[in-house]
């Protein structure tokens, strides 16, 4: 009797050792399931952040890219306007020359008369 009783009491410490182990087996094998979701979870994050950050990079670059192009022609404006301020005064200075060689040439027709007038 004493063989049967302690099979039994060893039958069911043996059966509950078996059944503990089977139930810690589920919970790890739950938690990896929800630690592999997690990580699913969090590369989904991360790719949409890449994604948003590459759009945000995209717009500067834009942004950036049309400033560029206003300074460019802002920049070609002044350069325009300095050269037709330089050909204006190119062209005064042309006239100021003319103007001047023209009084001096009446000046030395002057004197030439004078002269030929103190002669006579």
């Amino acid at each position: 009797m004493k063989k049967v009783v302690l099979s039994s009491i060893l039958m069911l410490a043996l059966s509950t050792s078996f059944i503990s182990c089977r139930e810690s087996a589920d919970k790890a094998k739950s938690s990896a399931e929800q630690a592999g979701e997690s990580m699913k979870e969090a590369g989904e994050d991360i790719k949409e952040a890449g994604r948003e950050v590459g759009e945000e990079m995209k717009e500067m670059g834009e942004e950036a890219a049309d400033k560029a192009k206003e300074a460019g022609e802002d920049m070609k404006e002044a350069g325009n306007d300095a050269l037709n301020e330089a050909k204006e005064a190119g062209e005064n200075m042309k006239e100021g020359a003319k103007d001047a060689a023209n009084d001096v040439k009446n000046a030395a027709n002057k004197v030439a008369n004078d002269a030929k007038d103190a002669v006579n």
